[in-house]
């Protein structure tokens, strides 16, 4: 253990139960939990208003600024000026700022080192002046960057600054808490960082308090100051829902093809994104720009397609899910397909190109399908809506049982009766998803 932060020493799984209980109890871990609980503070209010100021940039371009000039809502060609002033903003960042502006979001929310603090200004200027433009990205993995470079610049200006290990459990704990609330809370959170780490015994134990208690504190904060401020961080819930229906067999006949079908169509955007990323990383600057305008089209054309705003094709897609969610019929089947097209296509080039989380739009075009096929005989509107949540998320995050923890919060108390039917669908997609990447990688291996 260090002097001040030290980190402890973690047993296998076949440890004894008195060697957890002593690191437990250690003056140093307890430093630890301490120091973890008092940075979580100054992150979540930090993060809070990040997320508060690109949720009201995100307002002023798609809604305010229309109706300024005329519009009831944005009309279809809005989204390419602004996608293109997205790029010739990013370009630079990308290839001229320290860190390049985040990790590429095809690699996931793990795509890379952890973001230090000479790489923060970079991602914050990536996040908040091409996110609110239209990009087809969420603001979960810009928005962990910000909580491990804080975290870690915090810890730097200790007095005895902690040895790395104990870094990186600090720097963990930051993303946790600056992640907790928009994922729903910090159970999801704390799940995510458990199945992610892929530790057992003590490991997992000494890693997961302190992310525990990071993320309740940064959850604390977050309520707390939105309903202080009135401010908004547009976080990822459902506040209304279709009727609750008891799933049956029919559910689960129809629910599996749909799970695997979500797993299907995330990972040919998935793989758009690996090929966008290789054309990219040659001229960079001018394909970076190239490929914004080019995710502007798709939003265009479902504006085009369908008569609807582009808006709902736009941006991470947490204010269209909860619209979908509260008002499934008022998209027809033809609406729904075409969401999930132009946004996949969408998604897929910004995975390659663009900088920010790969998660959320993936949760809508599951939710799409997962509500399109429930107009076939015998799966209902919420069975579809919450196996194509859960389908959708452990298919982008190979992470089954977060996906299943994610979709149940969601759903508040209608997942009691969902809860068979998220968990078949998520491990269901899970599967799909890697035997595809596994075929994929064989072919062009």
């Amino acid at each position: 253990m260090g002097d001040a932060v030290g980190t402890p020493t973690a047993a296998g799984p076949g440890q004894p139960a008195d060697t957890l209980r002593s690191t437990l109890l250690s003056r140093g871990y307890l430093r630890l939990l301490l120091l973890c609980v008092l940075l979580g503070v100054p992150i979540s209010l930090a993060c809070f208003f990040f997320v508060s100021l690109q949720h009201e940039l995100q307002h002023g371009v798609w809604e305010a600024l229309p109706e300024a000039v005329g519009y009831d809502r944005a009309p279809w060609w809005w989204p390419l000026p602004a996608l293109l002033l997205a790029g010739l903003i990013l370009a630079p960042v990308v290839t001229r700022m320290r860190g390049g502006g985040g990790h590429l979001p095809v690699h996931g929310l793990a795509g890379g080192p952890p973001i230090g603090p000479a790489e923060l200004p970079g991602v914050a200027i990536a996040a908040l002046a091409t996110l609110p433009l239209g990009i087809v990205l969420g603001p979960e993995a810009p928005l962990m960057a910000v909580g491990s470079a804080l975290a870690l610049l915090s810890v730097r200006t200790l007095k005895h600054a902690p040895d790395p290990r104990a870094s990186a459990v600090i720097a963990t704990s930051g993303s946790t808490a600056a992640i907790s609330t928009i994922l729903g809370g910090p159970v999801v959170a704390a799940v995510m960082v458990v199945e992610a780490a892929g530790l057992g015994g003590t490991q997992l134990v000494v890693l997961l308090l302190p992310c525990l208690l990071a993320s309740a504190t940064g959850a604390l904060v977050f309520t707390g100051f939105g309903n202080w401020t009135g401010l908004s961080v547009g976080g990822l819930r459902l506040p209304h829902l279709p009727p609750n229906v008891n799933p049956d067999a029919g559910d689960f006949l129809w629910g599996v093809p749909a799970a695997v079908l979500i797993a299907a169509v995330l990972t040919v955007g998935r793989g758009l994104g690996y090929r966008t990323a290789t054309w990219t990383s040659k001229h960079t600057v001018r394909r970076t720009i190239l490929c914004a305008p080019a995710v502007g089209c798709c939003l265009s054309a479902y504006a085009l397609l369908t008569g609807r705003s582009p808006e709902e094709a736009a941006l991470s897609g947490q204010a269209t899910l909860g619209q979908l969610a509260a008002e499934p019929h008022e998209w027809s089947v033809a609406a729904l397909i075409a969401l999930v097209v132009c946004k996949a296509l969408a998604w897929g080039i910004s995975l390659g190109s663009m900088r920010g989380g790969p998660i959320f739009p993936a949760t809508l075009i599951g939710a799409a399908i997962g509500i399109a096929c429930s107009g076939l005989p015998g799966l209902g509107t919420t069975p579809g809506l919450a196996l194509g949540i859960a389908a959708a998320a452990a298919s982008i995050t190979g992470l089954p049982l977060t996906s299943a923890v994610l979709a149940v919060l969601l759903l508040g108390n209608d997942a009691y009766n969902q809860m068979p039917l998220i968990v078949t669908a998520s491990v269901a997609a899970f599967v799909t998803a890697q035997l595809l990447r596994r075929r994929d990688a064989t072919e062009h291996g």
